[in-house]
């Protein structure tokens, strides 16, 4: 046994050195550190800040920022967008605008970054985790449909859990690495128990369904312009409604509730200061503005990466029928946990990045005693996923689309 063990691990070692030398070659770096998904800023970054700077409104109050809700608007077809100071706060400022609360449940999926069942902690209600769907890696519509006529009653409009008699009131599926869940079916399950809807498309920007971009499903959607997203803005976030009443509440709760007057301080609720300031709403004009571009760039090395792993023992991750994801990360399966132990070892060692997905979110200390199903599908992913360099390349070849229509210019 222990020589069985022993060549297999000879053999996954040296196929995981000809993985490393593949994504050195391809990212045209033979020895430096490759990072997971660095930021691009190859448009007008500098002269919008140097513009907003020169202006002196590099808060939450500057042209950026109303420029930036209209561009994001425009590019994921939704009538309004409201920007916030990151991604966390976008979704809780939905949950809150939404009516949910303390004693409230809300149903999300445990693979997912900690931010989603946080925001849902801050606005006071639990989060329920159930199980998501292997092959998009996002909340499954089976497992909540089966979940819900188990454990749920429709009374006077008001879906309740039976088993602790609080109401479940919302549902914040995520689509994740930016690959599209089946929200459309999430969606009607949703409507037939009277649950509302919050898209966590934090990991999204630029990915559809059905021709439909993510975030447009439910009630409202939510992204994050992180770092390490597919275009960024140091923080950031957004919100986009089809609501207008909603969207100006919003806007209203995003700027402390603050009654509008040219010197009086008036505020007629709690509010928030999470407005995105003028300073990032820069920087995500600049970022915007390339976004198509960069769509392409990374779906083209989408495919260099799924033709390279058609002839290796690994899976490259790919969408379902109707999804266009963005890319933002490329993602492949390991056979099992100690195979995946060993890829991240070897890649990092070798600088090259890559990462497992998130440790589930029920397994967190504050999180434990949150319901959830049994989550087979999430622990056979974390078990195996792991995600590899995916930044742009500026050296790439490529023919953009004459056309500004992301839907289209990356189909």
């Amino acid at each position: 046994m222990m020589a069985l063990f022993s060549t297999l691990t000879i053999q996954s070692i040296k196929m995981y050195n000809d993985i490393i030398a593949f994504i050195r070659a391809t990212f045209q770096e033979p020895e430096a550190f490759i990072p997971l998904h660095a930021p691009y800023f190859g448009g007008n970054e500098k002269r919008y800040l140097a513009d907003t700077i020169d202006s002196t409104f590099v808060s939450s109050v500057g042209a950026y920022v109303n420029r930036f809700e209209e561009m994001m608007a425009a590019l994921t077809g939704a009538p309004y967008a409201i920007a916030t100071t990151n991604g966390t706060t976008a979704l809780h400022l939905a949950l809150v605008a939404a009516g949910i609360g303390y004693g409230d449940d809300v149903i999300t999926q445990p693979l997912s970054f900690v931010a989603t069942a946080n925001a849902i902690a801050h606005s006071g209600a639990s989060p329920i985790f159930l199980d998501v769907d292997r092959d998009t890696m996002g909340l499954s519509p089976v497992a909540l449909e089966n979940f819900l006529n188990a454990n749920a009653i429709v009374r006077e409009g008001r879906c309740i859990n039976k088993a602790n008699g609080k109401r479940i009131a919302a549902c914040v599926p995520m689509h994740t690495f930016g690959f599209p869940c089946r929200i459309d079916e999430i969606a009607a399950i949703c409507k037939q128990y009277g649950i509302v809807l919050i898209e966590d498309s934090a990991e999204s920007l630029g990915s559809y369904y059905k021709g439909t971009h993510t975030g447009n499903f439910g009630l409202m959607g939510t992204f994050s312009f992180n770092g390490n997203k597919t275009v960024t803005c140091g923080g950031g976030g957004a919100i986009i409604t089809h609501d207008k009443a909603l969207a100006e509440r919003l806007k209203h709760l995003s700027t402390t509730a603050k009654l509008p007057h040219p010197w009086e301080f008036t505020h007629d609720e709690v509010g928030y200061n999470y407005r995105m300031p003028n300073l990032n709403a820069a920087l995500a004009c600049a970022q915007l503005e390339q976004l198509t571009e960069i769509l392409i760039n990374k779906k083209d090395l989408a495919r260099i990466y799924s033709e390279y792993f058609e002839g290796t023992a690994l899976k490259l991750v790919q969408p379902v029928k109707d999804a266009v994801p963005n890319n933002w990360l490329n993602t492949v399966m390991l056979p099992d946990r100690a195979a995946r132990d060993l890829f991240l070892k070897e890649t990092n060692e070798a600088k090259v990045m890559t990462r497992p997905c998130w440790t589930l979110l029920h397994k967190l200390p504050m999180y434990s005693h949150c319901q959830h199903d049994a989550l087979s599908e999430a622990r056979w992913l974390e078990d195996r996923l792991v995600n590899i360099p995916s930044s742009y390349r500026p050296f790439a070849q490529q023919t953009l689309a004459p056309s500004t229509d992301v839907a289209h210019s990356i189909a």
